[in-house]
């Protein structure tokens, strides 16, 4: 691990409240062709595990899966804070209601759907997952020259039936929803609900970088993998942030132990 990220994490650990805040997709999870098949690294559930049950330290999952598709693959217990659909869908208190929309919303994202489907259909390795708020398309299992034209395609289609829907693209996939929060806005009110101190993010993803926008003074951002960043550090791949959790329980278990 390089030095300054090193030190980054040391002057992190010895804050009042800690929140832990990952990315799942391509941060602690490495990508895979089917998004159901996808799981937690051994080492960063076992860090995700430590942290967690530190007095003062909360962890919380902020991914563009819906709510029920990340617990079902990140196994997160309710000891986890979730937040899905990009900062739509929160699970931070047990029992809690799931996301409500409008009339005219459900009949937006039903719309949506019947888009991205029939793009689908003429594109083949192409994909539509689900959501509470929208659909995406996903893109990985098409070849390059299918993708591109599925992209092209999806965009031009969503933009002229449903202007008012936020747009998200990411990693070889398109995605369309009827609410306009973001992993920032998924910062913020988990940072609020736990009052925390200073705050730990990272995430691989163009989305991730709503939620590097929103750290404070003092907090730390860590890309995972390549692309423009506004996360002051980078690490390679899922397997170098399983390290820096781990690195990061070290240090957070000593300064409670010392307190």
């Amino acid at each position: 691990m390089e030095r300054p990220l090193d030190a980054a994490l040391q002057r992190l650990a010895e804050t009042d409240v800690l929140l832990v805040a990952l990315d799942f997709d391509g941060n602690i999870s490495v990508h895979v062709d089917d998004p159901q098949a996808a799981g937690p690294l051994p080492e960063a559930a076992e860090a995700i595990e430590a942290l967690s049950a530190l007095n003062r330290t909360s962890v919380a999952l902020v991914s563009g899966r819906a709510i029920d598709s990340l617990i079902a693959v990140s196994g997160a217990g309710d000891h986890i804070l979730l937040a899905g659909s990009h900062g739509a869908e929160y699970r931070m208190e047990v029992g809690a209601p799931p996301l409500s929309l409008t009339a005219d919303e459900l009949a937006d994202v039903e719309r949506l759907g019947a888009i991205l489907r029939e793009v689908a259909s003429r594109h083949p390795g192409t994909a539509v997952e689900t959501k509470p708020a929208g659909h995406a398309l996903h893109l990985r299992n098409a070849d390059d020259d299918v993708a591109l034209d599925a992209q092209h395609d999806v965009r031009r289609r969503v933009l002229a039936s449903l202007p008012g829907v936020t747009a998200r693209p990411g990693k070889d996939v398109e995605e369309f929803s009827v609410m306009a929060a973001t992993k920032g806005d998924a910062i913020e009110r988990i940072r609020a609900y736990v009052d925390a101190s200073a705050t730990f993010y990272s995430g691989d993803d163009v989305t991730d970088e709503d939620a590097f926008r929103a750290l404070h003074d003092g907090d730390v951002g860590v890309k995972v993998g390549p692309g423009d960043t506004l996360a002051p550090f980078r690490v390679p791949a899922p397997t170098d942030m399983a390290l820096v959790l781990t690195r990061l329980a070290e240090l957070r278990a000593a300064f409670v132990r010392s307190r």
